[in-house]
């Protein structure tokens, strides 16, 4: 396993390496190297799923002071939920640097969703114990914050829906999206959506699909609300 090619690619090297190549040891390697001493990942996992959630849970406080707890706490659940961090061990090619026993590997371990989203958390318990949390917060700058800051998690916060209970609670109308322009090369769209409550515009969006500009849209439109209230 090439760890010294890994730690140059994140920018960070480990002063205690073992405490690297434990996060990445699961424990059917353990099982079949019982005449040897190897640890396996999952006490760093424990560790690395409470840091994880500290950190993603501080920049969503900070970069979004107009969410309410319940928004942020979806919001947290969609960056820290098991697809989420399988995409960012796999943006780093975390799959190629786990330690498997056999049987594991024989049966597609090495791309199991569940045992890389544990990889992640268990890289992350090492680094902060190898380092300290400020370490961590560098890492996920680099590497996951950029992505939450594209929208890439906008799924998580369902604001047509949230229009939709606004409406039919306070005014029980009918609420209407439309395209009304698309813009840009064929490989960068974008999307320019409005959205109508009993015909009058009551938002504006933009987005790369047509849903990200509707859920932009709506979003504007449930900002209004919040301001007339």
């Amino acid at each position: 396993m090439d760890f010294s090619k890994f730690q140059e690619q994140i920018g960070i090297v480990f002063n205690n390496e073992s405490l690297l190549e434990q996060a990445f040891t699961h424990s059917s390697y353990v099982n079949e190297h019982r005449t040897k001493e190897y640890d396996d990942n999952e006490r760093l996992e424990f560790l690395g799923d409470a840091v994880l959630e500290l950190a993603i849970s501080q920049y969503l406080y900070r970069k979004h002071p107009d969410m309410s707890e319940g928004e942020l706490t979806k919001f947290r659940a969609s960056i820290v939920c098991e697809a989420s961090l399988v995409r960012f061990a796999n943006d780093l090619n975390f799959s190629e640097l786990i330690y498997l026993g056999k049987g594991e590997e024989m049966t597609g371990g090495r791309e199991r969703p569940a045992l890389l989203a544990d990889v992640f958390e268990a890289f992350i318990g090492a680094l902060y114990l190898d380092r300290d949390f400020q370490t961590v917060i560098r890492f996920l700058e680099e590497f996951v914050y950029p992505k939450i800051k594209k929208g890439a998690f906008s799924h998580a916060m369902d604001y047509k829906s949230q229009l939709q209970e606004v409406v039919q609670r306070e005014k029980n109308g009918v609420i209407e999206y439309e395209i009304v322009e698309e813009k840009g090369p064929a490989h960068n769209r974008e999307f320019v959506a409005h959205v109508f409550i009993q015909g009058d515009r009551a938002g504006i969006g933009l987005g790369r699909t047509k849903k990200e500009a509707e859920q932009s849209a709506a979003k504007e439109a449930l900002d209004e609300f919040d301001t007339a209230e």
